[in-house]
C-alpha cells in the first residue's frame, strides 16, 4: 500500500486529491494547523475511524512554518509520495500580508524539500510542488505554455515562482523525483467563498431566494482560464506516477471575462446580473493579471490527459451546488423566523 503525505488536505484542492488517492487504496496522511476551531468541513464525509470500512487517512498538527516538526514527520511516516499543496492562496490578501505569504508559500516547500533530504527520502519519496499561473502574471506571450517566461505580478505570484524554482534545483541537484503542476484557475463548490467564482455563485444564489441584495466586484475585465478541481488533482497524481519528472502547465486553453462568469451564472437563475452587481475598488489589485491562458498540450502528449469540463459546465456545476446551499440557508430562516 502506497502512503501519502498532503499539506493543505483541507483545502479544496486537498480534499479532492485524498478522496482520489484514498479510492486508489493510498494510505493518506494530511497535515493541518492547530487551530481554535476546526476546518475539516471539506474532509469530514472522509475522516472517520481508519478501521471502519478500510479508509485509511490520518491527519497530523503541523505547519510549513516548521521546519524541524516537518523533518520529523516525513522520517516518522516515510511517505512514498508527498503533494505539497499548503499556502496562504489568496493573490489580493497576499499584497496585505506578503512576508507570511512568502514564508508559506515559498520558504514552505523549501523546508518540505529539504526535510526529505534531511530524512534520506531522496531516493524513496516523490515530491508535488502545487505552482501557479499567476507566476505568469504580465503574459509574455499568449496562450502560456512551460517555456513561457515568468513575470509576477504579486506578493503570491512571486512566492510560487520561487517554490517552482527551488523545485526544479532540487530535482537537478539532487536526483530527487520532483515535479511542479503549473495550475491554470480551478474551481468547484468547494472553492473558498472569497474567491471570486464562488464569490459570485454563492451571491447570485443567495440574491435568487432573497437572502442577499447586493454583490461587490473589482476588476470585471480580468481574463482567466478555468478548469475543474476535481480534474485537475487527477493530473497531480499522474505526474509522479511517470518514468521521469517534469513539470506541466494544466489548463484548458479557453479565456473567459470575470464579467463572463457573472453573466453566465446570472443567467442560469434568470436573473439581470445588472441590477444587482456593483463596483468596489477595495477588489482591485495594486497590480492586475490581466489575462491567462494556458496550452495543456505537453500534458495531453505526455499524460494522455485533457479537460472534459470546460467553462459553461463548470459555472452550472457551482451554481446548482451554491443554490442548494442557499435553499437550505432560506428554510433555516424561515424555521427561526
Amino acid at each position: 500500500m502506497k502512503r501519502a503525505l498532503i499539506t493543505g488536505i483541507t483545502g479544496q484542492d486537498g480534499s479532492y486529491l485524498a478522496e482520489l488517492l484514498l479510492s486508489k487504496g493510498y494510505e493518506v496522511h494530511g497535515v493541518i494547523r492547530r487551530a481554535s476551531t476546526f476546518n475539516t468541513a471539506r474532509i469530514d464525509h472522509l475522516y472517520q475511524d481508519p478501521h471502519v470500512n478500510g479508509v485509511k487517512l490520518f491527519l497530523h498538527y503541523g505547519d510549513l512554518a516548521d521546519s524541524v516538526q516537518m523533518v520529523k514527520l516525513l522520517y516518522d511516516l516515510q511517505p512514498d509520495e508527498i503533494y505539497n499543496l499548503g499556502a496562504q492562496s489568496h493573490v489580493r490578501v497576499s499584497f496585505e500580508i506578503p512576508e507570511y505569504t512568502g514564508d508559506i508559500v515559498g520558504t514552505g516547500a523549501v523546508r518540505i524539500l529539504e526535510a526529505i533530504r534531511e530524512a534520506n527520502l531522496v531516493t524513496k519519496t516523490r515530491y508535488y510542488q502545487a505552482s501557479s499561473s499567476e507566476m505568469y502574471g504580465k503574459a509574455q506571450e499568449v496562450p502560456q505554455t512551460e517555456k513561457t517566461p515568468f513575470w509576477p505580478r504579486s506578493p503570491y505570484g512571486c512566492a510560487k515562482m520561487y517554490a517552482h524554482w527551488l523545485t526544479v534545483n532540487y530535482r537537478e541537484s539532487y536526483d530527487l523525483f520532483a515535479c511542479s503542476g503549473i495550475l491554470f484557475n480551478h474551481e468547484s463548490p468547494r472553492r473558498g467563498e472569497t474567491f471570486v467564482t464562488r464569490k459570485i455563485t454563492r451571491a447570485a444564489t443567495r440574491i435568487k431566494l432573497g437572502l442577499q441584495d447586493k454583490l461587490y466586484l473589482g476588476n470585471l475585465d480580468a481574463k482567466r482560464d478555468w478548469g475543474y478541481a476535481k480534474e485537475y488533482v487527477e493530473m497531480m497524481w499522474l505526474m509522479l506516477q511517470q518514468d521521469q519528472p517534469d513539470d506541466y502547465v494544466i489548463a484548458t486553453n479557453e479565456t473567459h471575462t470575470v464579467k463572463e462568469f457573472v453573466q453566465e451564472t446570472f443567467a442560469l437563475l434568470d436573473l439581470d446580473w445588472e441590477k444587482y452587481v456593483d463596483y468596489d475598488d477595495r477588489y482591485e489589485r495594486p497590480a492586475e493579471v490581466d489575462l491567462l491562458i494556458g496550452d495543456p498540450a505537453k500534458a495531453k502528449k505526455q499524460l494522455g490527459w485533457e479537460p472534459k469540463v470546460k467553462f459553461k459546465e463548470l459555472v452550472k456545476i457551482m451554481t446548482e451546488a451554491d443554490l442548494e446551499l442557499a435553499e437550505r440557508e432560506a428554510k433555516i430562516k424561515v424555521a427561526l423566523a
